[in-house]
């Protein structure tokens, strides 16, 4: 599925607001006649603002619609900023979240001056791509990410393997990519904001290695803002 997250409070429901899965439910009820609520589980719990085009969610439904018509039973009750691309039946046991062995996100920011990027991507005035990709560099692997993430202590560890980390240049849209087995609550943004602010000497080369090395929980570093930030596809086996 896919969704343009500016007008959600991100993926998980709320007790007020509107989210991407409440949308989800809120549809699947009024198909189903049914009051009681149909869970919709999905792949990657994006925040307030993050938009998806590879997302993947799974629900339990009993229906004598075909997938083409239960696509266009969904989307035709869907606002138009969310739409369910394809949709198959899978296994019982079939999870979106825990099924899932890779994610690949990516960054946008932009280097020049439009409107209409506005609302996906960082304004930056200039970036240096060699740094910014040698910062990068140093993600690869299995590393402990807990100095670039929103702290959480139910959390059993805070390690991810980053398969992916690089920066590529479409113009003046410079995008940073990165795939990992999992990735902790504002990751991405953190590490965005960080090495952005390593090429703007707002922080030493040096400070961001320790913090990578030497890992440590609410540490106050920089995040990028929402907008930018883009959850391409899941990878199962």
């Amino acid at each position: 599925m896919q969704y343009d997250g500016a007008k959600f409070l991100g993926w998980q429901l709320q007790p007020k607001g509107r989210t991407v899965q409440g949308d989800l439910e809120k549809v699947l009820r009024k198909i189903s006649n049914q009051k009681t609520r149909i869970p919709v589980h999905g792949a990657g719990r994006t925040d307030t603002g993050v938009h998806a085009m590879g997302q993947v969610a799974h629900f339990d439904f009993e229906t004598r619609l075909s997938d083409g018509e239960l696509i266009k039973a969904l989307n035709g009750n869907l606002s138009l900023d969310c739409r369910i691309m394809t949709i198959e039946k899978v296994h019982q046991d079939f999870h979106a979240r825990f099924d899932a062995v890779k994610r690949h996100y990516q960054y946008q920011c932009f280097t020049g001056n439009s409107l209409l990027f506005k609302n996906q991507a960082w304004s930056i005035p200039k970036i240096d791509m060699n740094e910014l990709n040698q910062l990068a560099s140093l993600l690869v692997g299995d590393h402990d990410f807990l100095s670039f993430s929103k702290y959480h202590e139910e959390l059993k560890h805070t390690r991810c393997i980053i398969y992916k980390s690089e920066w590529t240049l479409d113009g003046k849209m410079v995008i940073f990519h990165i795939t990992g087995n999992r990735f902790l609550h504002h990751m991405v943004r953190y590490l965005v904001g960080t090495m952005i602010a390593v090429i703007e000497k707002r922080l030493s080369n040096e400070n961001y290695y320790l913090l990578l090395k030497n890992p440590q929980k609410d540490v106050r570093i920089f995040k990028a803002p929402p907008e930018g930030l883009l959850l391409v596809n899941v990878v199962y086996e």
